[in-house]
C-alpha cells in the first residue's frame, strides 16, 4: 500500500483545485442572488428564490450528470474538469446566496439607520458598518459549507476527474485492497478539513473581538 500512497496524494491537487475554484465562483455569484432574493421587487425576488431552491433541491451528482452527459445532446461539450468546477460553482452560489441572505437578515436594522443618520454614503455604510458584521455572522457557516464542498468534490470522480477519490479507486482496482486504500483517502480528507474548521474558529473569534457591538 505504501508504494501507492504517493500516487493517491497527488490527487489532493485536483481535490483542492475543484473545491477552491467552485467556492470562489459560488461566493461571487451568491452575492447577486442574495441581493435579488431580498429585493422588494417580485420580478427580482421570485426568480432568485426559485433558482436557489432548484439548485439546492437537486443533488449535485444529478447536476454533474446533466451537464456532462446531457449538454452534449444539444451540442455543448465540456471537459470533466470544466464540468466539475462550473457545476459545483453554480450550485455553490445557491447555498452561499442563502447564507448571505440569512446573514443580512440577522443584522440589526438600527445600525443601518444610525449610519445613515450620521451622513455616511451607501457605499461607506456597506463597507464600514455592515460588511464587517456580515462577515462575522456568515464566516462560520461559510467555513462549514467549504468543508462540505470539499467532500462533495469527490463526486467529480464519477465523470473521470483525476482527484483524490478517483485515484483511490484506481489503486483499489489494481491492488484489490479497498480497505487500506480508502482509509488513506479518508484520512487525507480529514487532514484537509481540519485546518478549515480551525481557521474558521480563529477568524470568528477575532472578528467577534474586533466588531462586537456592546
Amino acid at each position: 500500500m505504501l508504494q501507492y500512497t504517493g500516487y493517491i496524494l497527488t490527487g489532493v491537487i485536483g481535490t483542492v483545485t475543484i473545491t477552491v475554484s467552485a467556492f470562489l465562483i459560488g461566493a461571487v455569484l451568491g452575492v447577486p442572488l442574495a441581493v435579488a432574493s431580498r429585493s422588494t421587487a417580485r420580478i427580482l425576488r421570485w426568480p432568485a428564490v426559485s433558482l436557489i431552491e432548484v439548485f439546492r433541491s437537486v443533488p449535485n451528482l444529478v447536476w454533474l450528470f446533466l451537464v456532462f452527459f446531457g449538454l452534449p445532446e444539444v451540442g455543448v461539450r465540456l471537459g470533466p474538469w470544466t464540468t466539475a468546477i462550473l457545476t459545483l460553482g453554480v450550485t455553490s452560489s445557491a447555498y452561499l446566496g442563502e447564507i448571505y441572505r440569512g446573514g443580512f437578515s440577522g443584522l440589526a436594522q438600527g445600525q443601518w439607520l444610525a449610519s445613515k443618520a450620521l451622513g455616511l454614503t451607501t457605499w461607506d455604510r456597506g463597507r464600514y458598518v455592515l460588511a464587517p458584521q456580515l462577515v462575522r455572522v456568515v464566516s462560520p457557516t461559510m467555513a462549514t459549507y467549504a468543508i462540505s464542498l470539499l467532500k462533495e468534490s469527490a463526486l467529480a470522480s464519477t465523470i473521470g476527474v483525476m482527484e483524490l477519490t478517483f485515484r483511490g479507486g484506481l489503486v483499489t482496482q489494481r491492488t484489490g485492497d479497498g480497505l487500506s486504500t480508502f482509509v488513506v483517502v479518508g484520512v487525507v480528507y480529514l487532514l484537509l478539513s481540519l485546518p478549515l474548521a480551525y481557521g474558521s474558529r480563529r477568524v470568528d473569534s477575532r472578528l467577534r473581538a474586533k466588531f462586537s457591538v456592546g
